[in-house]
């Protein structure tokens, strides 16, 4: 069958199914309840399928994929902390008891949750702003992710594959609430991951089997260039040499960043709150537990692999063959060593990924925007589904604006940035929520600021990849960064900003006064 003819076919049926089922969530929508969390009432599946699939987007695939091909299979500790601490220790420790406390609290949004646990409409304004402010660097960097990918096999212009994206997302999460968004998230999931499993069994087709592909792998590592062997580069199968640059880089950003990070994500804490039970979690583990290994840990060997192709056809490595931007090794190396018909069938896989994380992200900065601040801060009660739906635009456009100004290869770092902020700012307040009495609304203030302005600070001024990249540092002190001594200029900002929120969060709890008792007991007893 012609590839064209294939492509003219899927893509509408693809996109009929995406409508149907954003058509069902808005059928079954007929409260705030309902547009926000589900009305409590969402399946196991359903839910463990759009929480991966919110999980796992194009910046996973094409982003850190695409960094696989640069640091090599080290970065499969991500996907081991993503399983462990991502899906784990997320749905059995934190996932339990935030369905639990937030439905005893009636809580509809992360920033809810928090704000009525510390009884302070304050701090969940503070928490919807800090979403609103960042939420938009990581829902442009999956926008460019799935932008990229169409550029480079259909040949559509960059600007034109953003405003596809944005237009088809804004429609189906603004009518369906997010009911739709899991009904369609769902969908998508089981479409990634047959997607990715039929790019590894190719993958390893096209290379000879899967101890030759590894095995050439692995004989490659003379080929490290020079420049990248001086900042630690040993191999694209052993992780770079300890305390070099790269290894700051790797394991304190991309693996510690993006895995401790994913505890705190506002659009995956939400979905706790979709299920009936604690039981219905428990089964939702092993299904994000495999989806996670099928569509990130594919992802990072495939990027890595593209090393041999590329060297076998064109004499060179992987960031090579992408004219050293990380973000098209992915997209370049499908469009080159796959049959066109199947790079059209991939393309819903990229399609998936993109719409589902992006979905989720505008969901919740339309929430946040719109439920929790808007309403919040307006004397007229107003309709949580029409303001969230305003939000969702509004965020939409956000994504855009910040996809036209992100330079080249920044995806993956993008993804990291958003993470640790949401790390240093939320989680010591998260878990103190759920598993400290003790915690009062000041130490959570104290904390939620500490954590946020730190991660700021550290953009700013001591991570050299944004600090010079925004040249505030320069401008102020002469410098790209304010402590030039090795490895302070690599150290992911997540490092100093995490423990310090949380000392500050302890700190200040216990010396002030303790939370009401009346309304601990509300949350806590059984």
């Amino acid at each position: 069958m012609n590839s064209t003819l294939i492509f003219c076919l899927i893509v509408p049926l693809f996109l009929a199914a995406v409508a149907y089922l954003s058509y069902l969530g808005y059928r079954s929508t007929r409260s705030s309840k309902d547009y926000l969390v589900g009305g409590n009432s969402v399946h196991p599946f359903v839910m463990a399928m759009s929480y991966g699939a919110a999980f796992i987007s194009t910046s996973a695939i094409v982003g850190f994929g695409g960094m696989a091909g640069v640091y090599g299979l080290g970065l499969l500790w991500l996907p081991f902390m993503n399983i462990a601490v991502g899906v784990l220790l997320a749905f059995l420790v934190f996932g339990k008891r935030t369905r639990r406390i937030g439905q005893r609290l009636d809580a509809n949004t992360f920033p809810e949750f928090i704000g009525l646990r510390f009884q302070s409409r304050w701090i969940k304004v503070l928490l919807a702003a800090i979403i609103v402010a960042f939420m938009p660097i990581y829902s442009g960097v999956v926008l460019i992710g799935g932008a990229r990918f169409l550029e480079q096999t259909l040949n559509v212009d960059y600007n034109v594959a953003l405003l596809i994206f944005a237009v088809v997302i804004s429609i189906y999460v603004g009518f369906g609430g997010i009911k739709g968004v899991m009904y369609v998230d769902a969908m998508l999931g089981v479409v990634m991951v047959l997607g990715m499993l039929s790019l590894l069994v190719m993958t390893y087709h096209e290379m000879g089997g899967i101890v030759s592909a590894h095995q050439a792998l692995s004989d490659m590592r003379p080929l490290v260039p020079e420049a990248l062997a001086k900042l630690g580069h040993e191999g694209w199968t052993s992780m770079p040499r300890w305390n070099s640059q790269w290894s700051w880089t790797l394991i304190s950003s991309l693996i510690l960043g993006v895995g401790i990070g994913a505890l705190a994500q506002p659009q995956l804490a939400v979905r706790f709150m979709t299920v009936k039970s604690g039981k219905q979690l428990n089964r939702a583990v092993l299904v994000g537990s495999v989806f996670i290994l099928c569509t990130a840990g594919i992802a990072y060997v495939v990027g890595a692999l593209a090393n041999v192709w590329f060297f076998r056809h064109d004499g060179v490595i992987a960031l090579q063959a992408a004219g050293g931007n990380a973000d098209l090794i992915i997209p370049r190396f499908i469009d080159r060593a796959m049959p066109k018909a199947f790079v059209y069938i991939f393309m819903l896989t990229l399609l998936s990924a993109a719409m589902s994380t992006l979905s989720s992200l505008v969901h919740v900065n339309g929430s946040s925007l719109g439920h929790d601040l808007c309403r919040t801060l307006s004397q007229d009660k107003l309709d949580s589904r029409k303001i969230t739906r305003i939000g969702v635009v509004l965020g939409i456009i956000g994504s855009i604006a910040v996809a036209y100004i992100f330079p080249p290869g920044i995806v993956a770092r993008g993804t990291a940035i958003f993470f640790g902020v949401c790390a240093a700012a939320f989680l010591p307040a998260y878990f103190a929520a759920l598993y400290w009495k003790r915690a009062t609304r000041i130490g959570v203030w104290a904390s939620v600021v500490t954590g946020s302005a730190v991660s700021i600070f550290g953009l700013t001024f001591m991570h050299i990849s944004e600090s010079k990249a925004l040249g505030i540092c320069k401008l102020v002190t002469g410098k790209d960064v304010l402590f030039s001594q090795f490895p302070w200029p690599f150290v992911d900002t997540l490092c100093y900003a995490l423990p310090l929120s949380a000392v500050v969060l302890v700190v200040v709890s216990l010396c002030t006064a303790a939370p009401d008792k009346e309304h601990i007991n509300k949350c806590f007893d059984k």
